[in-house]
């Protein structure tokens, strides 16, 4: 008989679980083992839908729920009509997690569910992430950190039992890539949206932002990817001034997470200037 692995034996241990779902390989891992541990009874997903959620990661996260028998909740949620999330100071997360999780509770009560978990991995705990004091006043639980899994932890185990998102970048919510101190709106979400699919089609792989810097969005790739963008120059321009940017700079540091907090500016490369 196989040895359970130390997140199967951590799930086995809740009468029923509500796994907060976003479609990225940590939530869908958690929320694959949940089904398979408790069953379809005892386990939902449930996924907050809003305009900072990728239309494309909706769809995979529909994708993932169907090819493992997940049992899929969709919770619409309104961050946006909240002026501290609007504001977009360094705590957004904070205010966008507490009306996550707020809305969480109140489906997990309604299905008679006991246990609410996210898809916090240990890697995260080091890392600026306001909305874990949300999930503390929620009492949600992170079965991936504290069963010790890092990020590549995670991906083992995920590829293990087969799914297919394994090795697929992180994808944060859109509102993640706003310039601290711009407002958060729908429009500048559907740019930065809009924006990355764009480039995505034209075979930039791997990590991949668009950073809303009002005028201005700053795009962050692996430099592997770096000639790709100059080769379609262009596209680029057109597409992006057609979106409302009038200025395109390539980020020469590359790809980084949490760039938004880091000090200083990174030597930029002028994509397009229309301003």
């Amino acid at each position: 008989m196989p040895v359970p692995s130390p997140l199967e034996r951590i799930l086995s241990e809740y009468p029923s679980v509500l796994v907060g779902y976003s479609g990225g390989v940590d939530s869908s891992l958690v929320a694959v083992v949940a089904r398979q541990v408790l069953g379809r009874e005892r386990s939902l997903a449930a996924i907050g839908v809003s305009a900072s959620l990728p239309q494309e990661q909706h769809d995979q996260a529909r994708d993932i729920a169907r090819q493992f028998d997940l049992e899929l909740v969709e919770v619409p949620t309104d961050e946006l009509s909240n002026p501290q999330y609007i504001a977009n100071e360094e705590d957004r997360c904070y205010h966008c997690k507490r009306e996550l999780w707020q809305r969480m509770r109140t489906v997990a009560n309604e299905h008679g569910i006991e246990v609410v978990v996210d898809g916090t991995n240990a890697d995260d705990l080091l890392e600026h992430r306001p909305g874990m004091g949300a999930a503390r006043e929620f009492v949600i639980r992170s079965p991936l950190a504290e069963a010790g899994y890092t990020k590549s932890d995670v991906r083992a185990e995920a590829r293990e039992i087969g799914i297919p998102i394994w090795d697929a970048p992180a994808a944060p919510c859109l509102s993640s890539r706003v310039l601290y101190g711009l407002e958060v709106t729908s429009e500048r979400l559907n740019q930065v949206e809009h924006g990355e699919a764009f480039l995505r089609e034209l075979g930039v792989a791997g990590d991949l932002r668009v950073r809303h810097r009002g005028a201005e969005a700053r795009i962050e790739v692996s430099p592997s990817e770096f000639a790709t963008l100059r080769e379609a120059r262009d596209a680029i321009a057109a597409w992006f001034t057609g979106l409302g940017f009038s200025r395109v700079t390539l980020d020469l540091s590359g790809y980084r997470r949490g760039s938004l907090l880091v000090a200083g500016d990174p030597e930029l490369e002028l994509l397009v200037d229309e301003s």
